[in-house]
């Protein structure tokens, strides 16, 4: 198996050369942001800098100054919200499940969809620093956590090409099913 590409924040044409299927390890600023996270910034602005950004899908548990665990949402429920954000040069979203055609295209060119493991919340939290939070008004689940990340594991979900490996999966297993029917015909 390759080595994982290594990435750091903030990311730039780098990610233009991912394919896919490509390991990463993530490192530097990523800003979670849940739905209500995403209407308040359609609102009311981004509270940091996109140009280069990561955002994660992720209502993390924080306590005190740490976070204690931070498994990654289903990045579908932000498919509608999400364009603003790449728009504004955000290069990189995370979560877990994939996201639909719409955002597929508004990532061609422009960035990636890493995936994270769903369950695995205390494996991501033991790669992250907290460094503060915005909308803190939101709620735990919902705010604008700030986490510096040292080699997150992730995989290139959605490539800067259109390449998706969720819909391959889906068209695999399709295929499949229409086999298995005519079998039993």
């Amino acid at each position: 198996m390759k080595r994982p590409v290594r990435l750091n924040t903030p990311l730039g044409d780098e990610v233009l050369a991912l394919k896919a299927g490509d390991h990463v390890e993530l490192s530097g600023t990523v800003y979670t942001a849940r739905d209500e996270a995403h209407l308040r910034m359609m609102k009311d602005g981004i509270p940091f800098d996109p140009k280069g950004a990561a955002v994660y899908h992720c209502g993390p548990v924080i306590e005190g100054s740490r976070v204690i665990a931070a498994g990654p949402t289903t990045s579908a429920r932000m498919n509608r919200l999400s364009g603003f954000l790449i728009d504004a040069g955000i290069r990189a979203l995370i979560g877990k499940g994939g996201m639909d055609k719409t955002v597929r295209d508004q990532l061609k060119g422009r960035g990636v969809y890493l995936a994270f493991t769903g369950g695995a919340a205390a494996l991501a939290a033991s790669h992250m620093t907290l460094k503060g939070v915005l909308f803190e008004d939101l709620g735990m689940a919902e705010a604008v956590w700030i986490i510096d990340l040292d080699r997150l594991p992730l995989v290139v979900g959605i490539d800067a090409h259109g390449g998706d490996i969720f819909e391959n999966a889906r068209a695999k297993a399709q295929k499949e099913y229409e086999r298995y029917r005519k079998g039993l015909a």
